[in-house]
């Protein structure tokens, strides 16, 4: 049986660093979408009205559904309602590199199935024997055994796989994070919100402790 050639070894070898960095991307696309910074008020005409009124007045201007739905038809969509442009190349960033493999592992995996099908067709005894589509194959499959040929084949299937699923997760993400920025969108944070760890004794229990004070000034 003939070993897969050097230039089969290379991809091979190359998948399992393409697939730590996909991995990556998603881990830091997943940090920066949850963490980010929370809006600060700082309107007079929005601070001298009522915190209830206030949260409401922004939130009937600002709708997560919207949002939502923007970014579930164009992802960045939903970010840009948000006004979080910084994130809007992010996704698309994310969302290409996805494609981009999944394309290229659909064009390697169409490959080997051809080059294996046409292998196998022009290994038949007569009169089944084809050999037509033989000279089309590749010319680096062509010294490869079928049954490797077959085995690179199957790998890129599964890879084929693993980046559609990484795909309609990036996608996910963004709609996920463009509602939950929506719904963050009247959560203030201010000075005015503090908290302050003091020391506490219960004369019950005889017992010492930590008590957790928030103050809220208005």
């Amino acid at each position: 049986m003939t070993d897969l050639p050097v230039s089969l070894r290379v991809l091979k070898g190359k998948r399992p660093g393409l697939f730590r960095r996909l991995s990556l991307v998603f881990l830091s696309l997943l940090f920066i979408l949850i963490s980010s910074a929370q809006k600060v008020r700082h309107s007079t005409y929005e601070d001298s009205l009522p915190a209830a009124k206030v949260d409401s007045l922004i939130k009937a201007q600002h709708s997560p559904r919207k949002a939502a739905i923007r970014s579930a038809i164009i992802p960045g969509w939903g970010q840009a309602y948000n006004k979080k442009y910084w994130k809007v190349p992010i996704v698309w960033a994310a969302l290409g590199i996805t494609a981009k493999i999944f394309v290229t592992n659909l064009h390697t995996y169409q490959d080997a199935r051809f080059a294996y099908t046409a292998k196998y067709k022009a290994s038949l005894p007569p009169p089944d024997r084809d050999s037509t589509d033989y000279f089309k194959i590749k010319p680096e499959y062509v010294p490869v055994d079928p049954e490797a040929i077959r085995a690179f084949r199957n790998q890129y299937r599964q890879y084929v796989d693993y980046a559609a699923v990484f795909f309609v997760i990036f996608w996910g993400l963004n709609v996920v994070d463009a509602a939950v920025d929506a719904h963050l969108t009247a959560f203030d944070i201010s000075p005015d919100l503090t908290l302050q760890l003091k020391p506490s004794y219960n004369p019950l229990a005889k017992a010492a402790g930590v008590s957790f004070v928030f103050n809220f000034k208005h």
